[in-house]
């Protein structure tokens, strides 16, 4: 079983569908829960030991919230969740969403990371960043600005990776698919069957849970990914195995 007793994890995004999931399961597995969100996030329940409120867009918020973090102890942990996007496509996009959807997927990231990474290098055992990406990073399934945004995070991520592991700190991600959170109530208002039209495209006939993503964050961030470090896990019901609606097609 993974244990994580009394290691400080920091999570950002952790009010949403995933971060829920991802501060129950570390907390399960004994971690000291740091949970960091939007203002009006709810991150009150039990399980979380300590809550920080800022806005990934605001690099004074960052700054001064790692600064609160480190204050109260250095993480061993830090899961990048947080992540957030509306322009759906090329012909929605505008200037002012690309700087809010960059600012919010990657910039805000790097920002964060960058002021944590100090403090971990100087700690002791099993230390690790693991990053939220998704299967928009390596192939276009709309969201274009979101989509550059992830992939420069599994850059950033591999050039943790790689720089940082003298130091002994490990970097990862975690790629999903669709999950099946709140991010999908807008999409399902405006068509209450489109959960079920996804279904012939993934080869698993359906799109993966927040405690799915969460089982593949844990094993990463635990010692027992020690000898894991730069790559990233799909976690996506079999989508970028191949492509079933070609297959499907000419059968």
């Amino acid at each position: 079983m993974i244990r994580f007793n009394e290691v400080r994890v920091v999570i950002t995004g952790a009010g949403g569908g995933v971060g829920s999931a991802l501060t129950k399961g570390f907390a399960a597995a004994g971690a000291q829960v740091v949970a960091c969100d939007v203002v009006g996030a709810e991150l009150a329940a039990p399980h979380i030991a300590e809550s920080h409120f800022f806005d990934l867009r605001d690099k004074a918020q960052i700054a001064g919230r790692a600064q609160e973090i480190l204050a109260n102890g250095t993480p061993h942990v830090v899961v990048s969740n947080a992540g957030w996007t509306r322009q759906e496509t090329l012909a929605m996009t505008t200037a002012a969403g690309i700087d809010d959807e960059m600012d919010c997927n990657f910039n805000g990231v790097a920002l964060l990371t960058h002021a944590l990474l100090p403090a971990m290098r100087d700690a002791a055992g099993n230390r690790a960043f693991v990053f939220i990406s998704s299967c928009n990073a390596s192939s276009h399934f709309g969201n274009p600005v979101y989509s550059a945004a992830k992939a420069a995070t599994m850059a950033w991520m591999r050039a943790l990776a790689v720089e940082e592991a003298p130091n002994g700190i490990r970097s990862n991600a975690v790629a999903p698919a669709s999950i099946r959170t709140g991010a999908w109530e807008h999409r399902l208002a405006a068509d209450p069957t489109i959960l079920d039209k996804l279904q012939s495209i993934y080869p698993m006939g359906r799109i993966v849970t927040p405690e799915e993503v969460t089982n593949a964050v844990l094993f990463l961030a635990s010692d027992l990914a020690s000898g894991i470090t730069g790559t990233t896990l799909a976690v996506d019901a079999g989508l970028s195995a191949g492509n079933l609606p070609f297959l499907d097609a000419i059968r």
